[in-house]
């Protein structure tokens, strides 16, 4: 009896056998015609996963390393092509851009992000030009982001005076520059700023979707006979939590905006909301539509994409500039010189300030907040560089490993701002060895936008206190350590002594 038992686990044991085989030959199929980009072992089922570390962008270098600049890996079913060098880049981004033009998704980004209505994930349509080009005009050009002018100066004001009251006691950097950038970006994206316990509830919902939106969060989008671990580990669950909770904290403002257009058009300031709203109550006759979901969208990418990386690049410029004290020093002559006599730096003083644009470059290059640019997805089979890509394939463009490049950058690992003084190398797109904000047409519009509020509270900052470490620690010893999730952040905070300059 026992016998028989053993031998009817026979069939199951074969059928099983041989799925996975099927599987994996079908994981690797090639034709003769195909010329694909090398690709690293892989395994049945889950392809390339188990050869990524727990720091994405670190593990992609490293295989780059020995398979070169254009590399196919498969995580699960899904293929991704991984770029790592400034050509490659040039290809995806400016040859070949509106092939690779699309944006993939996944179930966390559309259960969030509306479906897809926003600018960040949309996928490249007619939709996704108007919206884009809305945002850009309306919200982001340099026209308009020179109006909030004001909302920096006075947030700015409000920073410095908070380091003033430390009175030379430990003062918590990484929090002010974080208070900073959410109020700026709150009051021009959403037409007021919340207070600490004052229905700031947006901030830990905006860490919450960073956590959510992590490379391989969901394992059922790329293994798919596994999506019942997904539902498992709580995770479909806290996506739509999440979710829900955005999408009233979203109503709110734009319920309260409309009351307040309805109540007195002519006072309604024009922040990000009410020119949204604006649009789509004169909207009637273009054609193109922006409804309340897309409105919510678009002030969700806002938030999501303006307040953190702001605040961590501003946090990891003042840490690499603390941390090197030489370089301080030239930044300090600079900005005190140039705002000699003035009670702050105002934005037409910047212009005359070439070393801290060579600091900002310098510091957007090192310490990139965004490793991996988004992924696009190529809409169409495309050949590039001699490899045949299929229509379909994800792309991964590892901006932190193109930026560290010794074949490129001169000792890349060292802070040194001077490798920008008189370069045409910028943050603007044109220059694919260096892609802070990405480029094409899927780069992210918010470069002026950030840009201004670093520049003006690097250039205060500096200009009125001299920094050195608690308890007597020397500069050169500062803790840089990272921590990675789809951003890179210090590990910890930047703690640090503001004595005022005379």
């Amino acid at each position: 009896m026992k016998m028989m038992e053993q031998y009817s686990s026979i069939p199951y044991f074969l059928t099983f056998f041989s799925v996975t085989i099927f599987l994996y030959k079908w994981l690797t199929r090639k034709t003769a015609s195909e010329n694909l980009p090398p690709c690293p072992p892989k395994l049945p089922i889950i392809g390339n996963l188990h050869q990524i570390g727990p720091v994405l962008h670190i593990s992609l270098r490293s295989l780059a390393q020995k398979c070169g600049p254009l590399m196919l890996l498969n995580f699960g079913r899904v293929p991704f092509l991984v770029v790592s060098s400034a050509d490659a880049a040039r290809e995806i981004m400016k040859t070949h851009d509106l092939a690779f033009s699309d944006r993939p998704t996944s179930s966390v980004s559309r259960r969030i992000f509306y479906n897809g209505r926003d600018v960040g994930f949309s996928c490249y349509s007619e939709y996704w030009r108007q919206v884009k080009s809305t945002c850009v005009t309306q919200l982001l050009s340099r026209k308009r982001v020179h109006l909030f002018q004001n909302v920096r100066d006075e947030e700015i004001a409000i920073m410095i005076q908070n380091v003033r009251d430390s009175h030379s006691e430990i003062v918590n950097l990484s929090e002010l520059f974080f208070g900073l950038t959410d109020n700026v970006v709150c009051r021009a994206a959403l037409g007021k700023k919340f207070g600490r316990g004052e229905g700031d509830s947006h901030i830990s919902l905006l860490s919450e979707i960073t956590e959510l939106l992590a490379h391989f969060s969901s394992i059922g989008d790329y293994i798919p006979l596994l999506y019942w671990v997904d539902w498992l580990r709580g995770l479909k669950g806290k996506v739509n939590k999440v979710a829900l909770e955005v999408d009233a904290f979203l109503e709110r403002v734009v319920r309260d905006h409309q009351s307040t257009i309805a109540s007195d058009n002519a006072s309604t300031n024009k922040d990000f909301v009410s020119i949204l709203l604006e649009i789509q109550t004169q909207e009637k006759d273009t054609g193109f539509s922006i409804d309340k979901d897309c409105t919510k969208a678009i002030i969700l990418d806002m938030l999501f994409a303006g307040i953190e990386t702001t605040a961590t690049t501003l946090e990891w410029t003042m840490a690499a500039l603390i941390k090197n004290p030489d370089i301080m020093f030239k930044l300090k002559n600079e900005v005190r010189e140039v705002g000699k006599g003035k009670a702050e730096i105002e934005d037409c003083d910047l212009v005359k300030m070439d070393y801290l644009k060579a600091v900002l470059k310098e510091s957007m290059r090192l310490h990139m907040t965004g490793p991996l640019i988004l992924p696009r997805e190529a809409r169409q089979d495309v050949n590039v560089m001699g490899y045949d890509i299929k229509a379909g394939t994800r792309v991964l463009i590892n901006a932190w490993a193109i930026a560290r490049d010794p074949s490129v950058w001169d000792k890349p690992e060292e802070f040194r701002p001077e490798r920008f003084l008189n370069s045409p190398i910028d943050y603007k797109g044109l220059h694919f060895e260096y892609l802070p904000f990405g480029s094409g047409r899927r780069a992210c519009p918010g470069n002026h936008f950030a840009t201004a509020i670093i520049e003006l509270a690097i250039a205060n900052i500096v200009q009125k206190f001299d920094f050195e470490l608690p308890d007597g620690a020397r500069l050169e010893d500062l803790d840089m350590t990272a921590v990675t999730n789809i951003n890179i952040r210090k590990k910890s905070p930047l703690l640090v002594i503001a004595t005022p300059h005379v």
